[in-house]
């Protein structure tokens, strides 16, 4: 569906929440006149959710409203980031990378960047403990998923001995605020060579070579979970947790009873700490078996 020139999603079964397909990326110029339309269009939602832009942290609406964290770096220049914002342990990652001949850097969009893309989604049906989506799919698969917002992302690779070992995504949004890693992935069998953190350094240089003041990765914490690998690289590399105004604004009797309810939230973020932590190492234990001979191959 689409509401104001924005593509709009829907999630839930028993709440049906509307959102921004592309939230983070794309934001509403006018929020009242894309409820208007909601309200009066089919299919019904009975919430819909938007987000407001990084550099706007205080609320604008006057719509019910919750906290919402992003990791967020800000970006002044490359300098600034190698020397005062990130720790010890990543800067010599950094380093470590370009001695052992890691070279990071911006990408065309053309046929060799999705065959290096190909190859790094198909090195593992898994990734961090979780069954990894874009595994198995072939070259057009690649390329159509990889297509999305071309006229607002920067594709950088990672290289070592003329192959792609990793690449970023990194698209900014229409008034280039902001800028988010919309994918970053590397592979597993050169992990050693700290192709990540080369990643991030080439992400950190395109934003400060073009003014565009902060680079988000996603979320900084999930439900409650706060402490993880991912969130450790995050906050190594200069990340930080910056919160902006969440709005669930209710289009019917039943997303009002919903949002009182707290039915509009996640099952993950009511789920006890220790019982998350549980689950995941039952997965990743049910994962590693399952996928034994492929991660091997």
């Amino acid at each position: 569906m689409e509401v104001c020139g924005k593509q709009i999603r829907f999630r839930g079964r028993l709440v049906r929440i509307a959102y921004l397909d592309a939230e983070g990326y794309r934001f509403l110029d006018d929020p009242d006149a894309a409820l208007a339309l909601l309200r009066r269009s089919q299919p019904r939602a009975d919430l819909f959710t938007f987000i407001q832009r990084l550099s706007n942290r205080s609320p604008e609406h006057d719509y019910p409203m919750e906290p919402d964290n992003f990791a967020v770096l800000p970006v002044s220049t490359f300098d600034e980031w190698i020397t005062h914002q990130i720790r010890f342990k990543a800067r010599n990652k950094i380093r470590k990378a370009e001695k052992m001949g890691v070279s990071a850097r911006e990408a065309p969009f053309d046929d060799d960047l999705i065959r290096g893309i190909h190859a790094i989604y198909n090195e593992s049906p898994t990734r961090q403990g979780r069954r990894f989506w874009h595994y198995g799919k072939d070259f057009e698969a690649v390329r159509s998923t990889t297509a999305t917002f071309l006229d607002q992302s920067i594709f950088i690779g990672a290289f070592f001995q003329g192959e792609m070992i990793g690449f970023a995504k990194l698209v900014a949004d229409e008034k280039r605020t902001q800028a988010g890693l919309m994918h970053i992935v590397a592979m597993n069998r050169h992990r050693d060579l700290a192709p990540n953190n080369a990643l991030v350094a080439r992400a950190v240089a395109a934003c400060a070579e073009r003014n565009i003041p902060s680079l988000w990765y996603a979320h900084f914490s999930y439900g409650k979970r706060e402490g993880d690998t991912l969130a450790d690289f995050k906050r190594h590399n200069g990340f930080e947790k910056v919160e902006v105004p969440r709005y669930y604004v209710p289009l019917t009797l039943a997303g009002r009873a919903a949002l009182r309810l707290g039915l509009h939230h996640s099952l993950l973020e009511l789920v006890p700490a220790p019982a998350i932590m549980q689950y995941r190492k039952i997965r990743n234990l049910w994962y590693s078996r399952k996928f034994a001979g492929l991660e091997s191959a």
